[in-house]
């Protein structure tokens, strides 16, 4: 089966395997092998990994997992914030510098600049000339698509997810599901696997 590595904040939730396994599952019904950053690698881990600090190893484990993909699905509901979890977001740059496809979901349909807004609050203010600014006076990023559409994300993850010839599947879903539906999840894995199973 062809290999796609599963990026996103999942790892923090409160049962982590259980969460891999259910995003494997899904993979798997659409013939695609969903590797985990939880996953051990094939051999387990360079002898010469054996000195670095654990959160080393983890970086260094999770760019081989990637390497050694087909592509990149992630999870790119935000996190802590108005944007993607930060780790998610190299993981997909990474992938991207690869050449390989990378797809995205999400579980928050508001536009990127609307989220960017809301968590700045009162700290955000017209610029008088169309544009927001934040406290420090900052452009706040509110780029516009052909016919009306917004950016999921900062531009450089859209960006990343089209130019690649994936896909970025976001659906409006409640907060308290945010973190347990997979509707989305299940829908950019169909067209992953359309992309890479020839």
């Amino acid at each position: 089966m062809i290999a796609v590595y599963l990026a996103g904040p999942d790892v923090f939730l409160p049962d982590p395997a259980g969460r891999a396994a259910a995003l494997k599952s899904v993979c798997a019904r659409h013939g695609l092998r969903g590797v985990s950053p939880l996953d051990a690698l094939d051999g387990g881990d360079p002898a010469g990994w054996a000195a670095l600090p654990e959160p080393l190893r983890i970086a260094r484990r999770n760019e081989a997992h990637i390497a050694a993909c087909a592509g990149l699905i992630a999870n790119l509901t935000p996190f802590r914030g108005p944007s993607a979890d930060v780790g998610t977001v190299f993981e997909l740059g990474f992938m991207r510098a690869l050449g390989r496809p990378v797809f995205g979901w999400s579980n928050a349909a508001q536009p990127f600049a609307a989220r960017t807004l809301g968590f700045l609050g009162e700290a955000a203010a017209p610029d008088g000339q169309g544009g927001w600014r934040d406290g420090e006076g900052l452009l706040v990023e509110a780029f516009t698509l052909p016919a009306g559409g917004a950016l999921a994300d900062n531009l450089m993850v859209d960006g990343a997810v089209h130019a690649s010839g994936g896909h970025l599947v976001v659906r409006d879903i409640r907060p308290a599901s945010r973190w347990t539906d997979l509707a989305a999840f299940e829908h950019v894995v169909q067209l992953a696997a359309a992309a890479l199973v020839l």
